[in-house]
């Protein structure tokens, strides 16, 4: 994203500068500056009020004080000071100042708070990073209603067989709902991103599956690496092995189990995938199932993805 000059003449430029505010393309600064997509996404948030909600990159605040007007309180996380201070200065002396608390700093390397809805137009290039804290996190939150480039978005929704089908895909859907709200153009934006943009909700699978998702995500890593080639190929990849391997090996030590005499790990992943008939199987076309009957044939057999 190139940065503001004065001297350029479109209307969107001289807002920013007139604004003081030179964009960060480190930070990904696009600004969502049309009221109509901002009013689309609260309303498919669902926002009560008696909610918390976070926000990601608020930016000048467009977001914010919409949201502002229907809940308890907004947890606005910024990492760039001079939007904090143009924040601030937006809530002063009304009264949504006292609903809105800012974090300032990187939301990845920052502990999230309690919230029960999370509603952002991201920074994209904290995307992935970003979906996997959210999910992770605890307690459970009701939704997230989320704006992402939109290859990213369709990445998230895409279901197996389809050319977008990835290891994003998988993972994702193991913990949550995904959905596609809406299609948002570039020039919803100031400065506009080279890319068009989607907007999707999020919904936690609240119980989450009962597996170890430090493993599940060892196994996709693994299935995902080359997705259009079979789960034999993928698991006859030397480095796999030795990884492989010395799991076993310390799963064995912790369990007092002796390593047989000539243990092969190759033959015993070759003998799993086998028994499982998966080994002609490719990742680009297996769903969740595939993959957990997989990973407890693994599991079963003491071999284990960390």
């Amino acid at each position: 994203m190139p940065k503001v000059r004065a001297e350029k003449k479109s209307r969107v430029h001289k807002d920013a500068v007139k604004q003081g505010i030179v964009f960060n393309k480190d930070f990904g600064q696009h600004i969502l500056k049309n009221p109509l997509i901002v009013t689309s996404m609260l309303e498919k948030a669902a926002l009560r009020p008696t909610d918390v909600v976070l926000e990601i990159g608020p930016g000048t605040g467009n977001m914010t004080v919409k949201i502002l007007e229907k809940v308890k309180k907004v947890i606005a996380c910024e990492i760039d000071p001079r939007l904090v201070a143009e924040l601030q200065k937006r809530v002063q002396g009304t009264p949504m100042q006292s609903k809105l608390q800012i974090m300032i700093g990187d939301v990845l390397k920052a502990d999230l708070p309690f919230f029960d809805a999370c509603v952002a137009n991201m920074p994209y290039q904290i995307s992935s990073p970003f979906v996997f804290k959210l999910l992770l996190h605890r307690p459970f939150f009701r939704c997230a209603v989320l704006m992402f480039q939109q290859e990213f978005a369709q990445r998230l929704v895409a279901k197996p067989g389809d050319k977008l089908y990835c290891r994003l895909s998988v993972n994702t859907q193991l913990l949550a709902r995904v959905d596609m709200l809406m299609k948002v153009g570039k020039n919803n934006f100031r400065p506009p991103p080279k890319v068009e943009s989607s907007v999707v909700r999020i919904e936690p699978r609240n119980p989450p599956p009962p597996i170890n998702y430090t493993e599940w995500d060892g196994l996709t890593r693994i299935a995902f690496l080359r997705k259009n080639k079979t789960l034999a190929a993928a698991f006859k990849q030397t480095t796999v092995l030795t990884t492989l391997e010395q799991n076993y090996k310390m799963h064995c030590s912790l369990k007092n189990i002796d390593v047989p005499e000539g243990f092969s790990i190759k033959d015993m992943v070759e003998n799993i995938l086998a028994k499982e008939d998966a080994g002609s199987k490719r990742a680009r076309t297996m769903d969740i199932d595939d993959f957990m009957n997989i990973l407890r044939a693994f599991n079963e057999e003491g071999i284990h993805f960390r």
